[in-house]
């Protein structure tokens, strides 16, 4: 975060936001699984193998989409070049909007489907020489660079960016309470306005000084 100007900070702290906002309304229609935490689900599919082997393929299938989406995500933000941004959001979006169209026809897993691909595509938002440099669905990383930041810190010896990893998280956080009483209280509605905060972002992406996109 810190290697990152003060305007993609923001940006990345909204995008983590939705993350999170997607990531709730997902466990909560998905029986406890995710579709953006995929160290969850590979303990999910650790103890299904153990204690109940019949339903392992879903956090497998949901841990291959997510896969499936930072591959596809990838190779648009290569083509994509300065509009890496641009290009991913937008793909997010499109990927939400069907999520919620599904979710309208009654169809569970093509919403899932939609909303793991969205969540592995996000994560190409943020990259420096080719690889990401800001998870956005993922917060473990985040949390032990905070904590490093603050023993350097308490020793003097830098870590000033400590508090740019708690606002990712806390992005992360209120999206996820965000979307866990979007889905709660109007389900129906819940996704399309997930497809629209990426829309949002897609265009703040656009209001980005050109000059920092490679850095970033």
């Amino acid at each position: 975060m810190n290697r990152i100007d003060r305007s993609r900070r923001r940006l990345a702290i909204a995008a983590a936001g939705l993350a999170g906002f997607v990531d709730a309304a997902g466990y909560l229609s998905a029986n406890s699984y995710f579709v953006s935490f995929m160290s969850g689900n590979t303990t999910r599919l650790g103890v299904d193998i153990a204690q109940r082997p019949a339903h392992a393929w879903v956090p497998a299938a949901l841990i291959a989409g997510f896969v499936l989406g930072v591959t596809g995500g990838a190779v648009l933000a290569a083509k994509a070049g300065m509009r890496r941004k641009q290009a991913v959001f937008s793909l997010v979006a499109g990927l939400l909007a069907l999520a919620a169209l599904a979710h309208q026809a009654g169809s569970e897993a093509a919403m899932l489907g939609a909303l793991v691909l969205a969540m592995g595509a996000i994560n190409n938002t943020f990259q420096r020489n080719g690889e990401v440099s800001v998870g956005l669905t993922y917060m473990t990383g985040a949390l032990v660079r905070m904590g490093q930041g603050l023993a350097a810190k308490l020793m003097g010896t830098g870590g000033e960016a400590w508090a740019g990893w708690l606002l990712l998280w806390l992005g992360l956080s209120a999206g996820a309470v965000t979307g866990a009483l979007g889905w709660t209280h109007v389900p129906w509605l819940a996704l399309w306005l997930a497809s629209g905060w990426a829309v949002m972002l897609a265009f703040w992406a656009t209001r980005l000084p050109p000059s920092e996109e490679r850095r970033a």
